[in-house]
């Protein structure tokens, strides 16, 4: 018999930069793929009745990541368009840069979306305050691996 499991694991990257381009923090942050993530991957398969993920969205919100999340718990300003996204052999990396004003404050979420308002969230992380001030850039790479075991 054959038995195929199909995993996915995320990792996101952080790096915020002061107004004069220095690194000011760097993290990595493991996420969790939501149910309603799942069901889009799966919708994805079957067709295109669902839209590509397109934006980011950054929060302040600080529960725990859960499966049954369908949006982040505070978000700060709003969501960003995706700078690129890529897709090498089993993964697909997210990018998108929060200019100085965009998402200002204690962040701590962070999700992939498929609109800049409502949609579907395919991933969210939480994790300990980044403080993002006025004038900071923060660069968020985020990678979703597929494997099959």
């Amino acid at each position: 018999m054959i038995n195929d499991s199909l995993n996915l694991k995320g990792r996101v990257a952080l790096e915020l930069k002061d107004a004069e381009g220095n690194v000011k923090e760097v993290r990595e942050i493991d996420n969790l793929v939501v149910d309603a993530g799942l069901d889009y991957i799966a919708s994805r398969m079957e067709g295109v009745t669902e839209a590509v993920m397109s934006h980011m969205g950054l929060g302040s919100g600080s529960t725990a990541a859960d499966a049954a999340d369908t949006d982040l718990e505070t978000l700060l300003g709003s969501r960003e368009a995706l700078d690129s996204t890529t897709v090498t052999n089993n993964q697909i990396v997210y990018v998108a840069t929060f200019e100085a004003g965009d998402a200002t404050g204690s962040v701590r979420e962070a999700g992939i979306f498929n609109a800049a308002t409502s949609g579907t969230m395919l991933c969210r992380t939480v994790f300990d305050v980044v403080n993002k001030a006025a004038d900071d850039t923060l660069s968020v790479t985020w990678t979703i691996t597929i494997s099959a075991s």
